[in-house]
């Protein structure tokens, strides 16, 4: 029997006066997975107050979403787009740079999509060295 590896691994990271949440999103994910990490992403942002929050989000292993992760990734977007002011995207596959400008409608920060780590940690203003072994 195949293992099938699906799900997102949450960081959360204070730099000076940024506050940083990192995603790494793995395989197909599911509305299952949505309901465990949905919680954990409100409760880590709910005492944050006039942070400027970035986001890096690894997306190299991810595979996409069933119909209803879809929905409900849409609704922690716009729960959460106006607390966000960057957003880096890494992966590999045309549809996921699709999918980040299809995203940066429904956020007020800017989303930007990378091919690689360093470019994206240089993009949010963070020294690559010191988060490549945080996330992944």
């Amino acid at each position: 029997m195949k293992t099938l590896r699906h799900g997102l691994s949450i960081g959360i990271e204070r730099a000076n006066n940024h506050f940083f949440l990192t995603l790494k999103c793995v395989g197909r994910l599911t509305h299952a997975d949505y309901k465990v990490m949905t919680p954990l992403i409100d409760s880590a942002l709910e005492g944050v107050q006039e942070t400027e929050i970035k986001v890096f989000i690894d997306a190299t292993e991810f595979e996409g979403w069933d119909l209803r992760a879809a929905w409900d990734d849409f609704k922690l977007g716009l729960s959460h787009g106006r607390e966000f002011v960057k957003i880096a995207v890494v992966g590999h596959d045309r549809w996921q740079k699709v999918s980040a400008m299809i995203g940066a409608w429904f956020i007020a920060g800017e989303i930007c999509f990378f091919d690689s780590n360093d470019d994206a940690f240089e993009w949010l203003g963070l020294a690559a060295d010191n988060y490549t072994n945080d996330v992944g």
